[in-house]
């Protein structure tokens, strides 16, 4: 099950009425075939910069943070969160639409959730490569070519 919770609806509206799908087709495809639960928290740069200040040591915003859940917490995988403002401007930078970066950004939190990570160059490829099946089967074209909607 994916929950989807809006602090910054009027930010994220941009992306269209098929938000709520948008997030919850890319989480589902992430998820693949594991069962659980995942709270995606759709917010603004402020809130953001909140958790990521209080969980990571880290005073500025990012575009998306996961928090995967504590043992013990039955389905739920964890929690990621994603700032407007700073997924916006990657988007418009990009030449990607938001809702492909959202779709991407989406997937790589859960990713995380599942345990992937990107913190040295084996990783990163294979994490990277994980993306571009989910994202593909999506319709979503590769995030990490430049200017890949453009």
């Amino acid at each position: 099950m994916i929950e989807i919770v809006e602090q910054d609806a009027e930010a994220w509206s941009v992306v269209g009425p098929d938000l709520a799908a948008v997030v919850e087709r890319a989480a589902t495809a992430a998820l693949g075939r594991v069962e659980g639960e995942v709270v995606v928290l759709l917010t603004d740069d402020a809130g953001v910069r909140d958790l990521n200040a209080r969980f990571r040591g880290r005073d500025t915003a990012t575009n998306v943070l996961s928090f995967p859940a504590a043992e013990g917490a039955g389905d739920l995988l964890g929690d990621i969160a994603l700032a407007s403002g700073v997924c916006r401007a990657e988007a418009e930078a990009q030449g990607k639409t938001l809702a492909d970066h959202l779709s991407h950004l989406v997937v790589h939190g859960v990713l995380h959730l599942l345990g992937r990570d990107h913190e040295d160059e084996a990783e990163a490829e294979a994490m990277e490569a994980e993306e571009r099946l989910i994202l593909a089967s999506l319709g979503v074209a590769d995030p990490y070519r430049p200017n890949a909607d453009a």
